[in-house]
């Protein structure tokens, strides 16, 4: 559970009074008919910091609310208010931060660093001109990074990967880094001698810190963990007119928004981000009495050698007043897990809609391309050899019965063409088309439970085709008698799923009508519903935490124990069903 993992969350008693406003009846109901008003400044966000200006898209509505919240449960009132300030707002100084949330300098500084420190804001510089006669000045800003804030109610997806991959001794390395957001190296040392007091008092402390090195080094490979960016970089202003720009380079510019410079600048470089330091081991255990001055003879930046990669370092070593030894901050690589929870959901649908076959194919290629893949959404795999694929297959213990044949024949299922036949055989599979196949599936589903079978037969008429259809022409299709298709389009057109188009035939004297489906529009509301209804689940959960606190305070001996596995039940059923509607949520947005 998200409270076992998050232990820096404050009582629940402090959002009772927001609670009880909210109904306990959670209404999951999507797609509700409303018109939705998209605010002109909602703010850009990006899912992480190694990601393209092309996914920081603008946050959905109720997006920003379910991040609020997320940030109120785990860190307070305080700090979600600046939070969804950020979030409205959109990038924003620190004293315009102070104007618009009313707070107290220290309350806003204090809350700023929290949501650094577990990586919810990314800080920057920006030079602005000065007054008159007055020289620049440097003005530090703040924005918030709204995918990565939704990222924390799927930490326990992510501890379970870690856990089912490297085992316990691995998972709580990774959940420090969770609980703390930003840990140093001799930090999480710290942390594991203060877990296991036992082992230091044996004398086994040099063993076991062996051994944390050991599971350290398996989660930087496996590119679970990241060093963190760069706390405050400086964006250099950007001179207009400098150079003519081709047409392609202008609409490159279009995205690069100042949010974006801001998240490019403070990645660090990727021969640095997942590089562990040899000087960082070679002391081997840290000395028993833990003073203060042999952690700064433990050079963790040194071994870097070049100034450049000095300068990449500087700002992130500077950044916290614990971290006074200036050592390199580890976190959690967000988009590593995203990329696997996109294989898992491409390979339980290609599973679902061909064969098992399949799926065993497909899992192999995302296998052998692991170390290939530059960005999470990627349109197509990288292409591989028939005999690369086979021999990936051919090591899970699904895969061991498949011949040659059978595989060629699955790529084929998977939409690859059969190459001309020659020495070197290469496939690669188009993983865009797998997960708008997936997406739309998850469309029609929400129709067929909310209008029924002839809804749905229309929906993905329009869906496949994605062209204005006359309504004759979707009546003789779809085998909808006219009034009924009629009736059908305008419930889908009043729920803002179809666009329609009046056409009048002067000749004949009638008015026609065209039906057409937005994808982009209808896809962006479902998201939206979809986060609507995750705020519902999370409320109700905590609204019947809240309620069987005050049952349990009432009730004694046998009829306690039965109320506290009813609300287990209750909450695992709650809980199950948060994590599939997140799925979805991923589906859309992540994937």
């Amino acid at each position: 559970m998200m409270k076992e993992i998050c232990g820096e969350r404050r009582d629940l008693k402090e959002r009772r009074t927001s609670i009880q406003k909210i109904s306990a009846a959670t209404n999951l109901n999507l797609l509700a008919p409303k018109r939705r008003q998209v605010a002109d400044n909602q703010s850009r966000s990006g899912s992480s910091l190694q990601q393209t200006a092309e996914t920081l898209d603008m946050a959905s509505p109720h997006g920003i609310k379910l991040a609020a919240h997320l940030i109120t449960t785990y860190f307070g009132d305080t700090v979600s208010k600046v939070c969804e300030c950020l979030l409205r707002k959109g990038t924003l100084s620190h004293a315009q931060v102070i104007r618009f949330t009313e707070l107290s300098k220290m309350n806003v500084t204090n809350s700023l660093l929290v949501l650094i420190q577990h990586n919810c804001v990314q800080a920057f510089s920006t030079q602005q001109p000065g007054g008159f006669g007055e020289p620049p000045k440097i003005v530090t800003q703040y924005m918030a990074l709204n995918d990565n804030i939704i990222h924390h109610m799927r930490f326990p997806k992510f501890l379970s990967i870690v856990s089912n991959e490297f085992g316990q001794d691995c998972t709580e390395i990774f959940e420090g880094l969770l609980q703390h957001g930003r840990l140093s190296l001799n930090q999480i040392v710290d942390r594991h001698k203060d877990k296991h007091k036992a082992l230091v008092t044996n004398g086994e402390n040099s063993n076991a810190t062996n051994v944390l090195h050991e599971n350290f080094n398996k989660l930087v490979q496996a590119r679970y963990i990241e060093r963190c960016p760069a706390h405050e970089p400086f964006l250099e202003p950007q001179e207009e007119g400098a150079k003519k720009r081709t047409a392609k380079s202008k609409i490159a510019d279009v995205t690069q928004t100042l949010e974006a410079r801001a998240v490019a600048a403070a990645a660090p470089m990727e021969s640095l981000r997942f590089l562990v330091e040899v000087d960082t081991w070679s002391n081997g255990a840290p000395d028993e009495d833990d003073g203060d001055d042999d952690s700064k003879n433990n050079p963790t930046t040194d071994v870097l050698g070049e100034k450049r990669k000095h300068d990449c370092l500087e700002p992130e070593t500077e950044s916290w007043a614990t971290n006074k030894n200036k050592e390199i901050l580890w976190r959690v690589n967000f988009e590593e897990f995203v990329r696997r929870l996109r294989h898992k959901s491409c390979v339980t649908h290609v599973t679902t809609r061909l064969d098992s076959v399949a799926g065993i194919v497909l899992s192999a290629i995302f296998e052998a391309n692991r170390k290939d893949e530059t960005k999470v959404k990627m349109e197509k795999t990288v292409p591989l050899l028939l005999d690369t694929i086979f021999e990936e297959a051919m090591k899970s213990e699904e895969g061991r019965s498949l011949t040659l044949e059978r595989v060629r024949a699955s790529l084929v299922q998977l939409g690859c063409e059969l190459p001309t036949i020659g020495i070197n055989e290469t496939y690669s599979i188009d993983l865009k088309k797998i997960i708008d196949q997936a997406q739309t599936q998850e469309v029609e589903s929400i129709v067929l439970k909310k209008f029924g079978r002839e809804a749905y037969r229309i929906f993905r008429l329009l869906s496949e085709r994605e062209r204005f259809f006359e309504t004759d022409k979707i009546s003789s299709t779809t085998f909808v008698e006219k009034k009924d298709a009629l009736k059908i389009l305008f419930e889908l057109w009043k729920d803002d799923l179809l666009h329609m188009e009046r056409i009048i035939n002067e000749a004949q004297r009638l008015e026609i009508l065209l039906w057409k489906l937005n994808k982009r529009s209808v896809w962006e509301q479902v998201l939206d519903d979809m986060y609507h209804a995750a705020l519902n689940l999370k409320l109700r959960l905590l609204h019947e935490v809240e309620r069987a606190k005050d049952i349990l305070l009432v009730l004694k001996g046998g009829d306690e124990g039965l109320e506290k596995r009813r609300l287990g039940d209750k909450w695992k059923v709650l809980e199950s069903s948060l994590m599939i509607l997140d799925d979805a949520i991923m589906l859309f947005h992540d994937f």
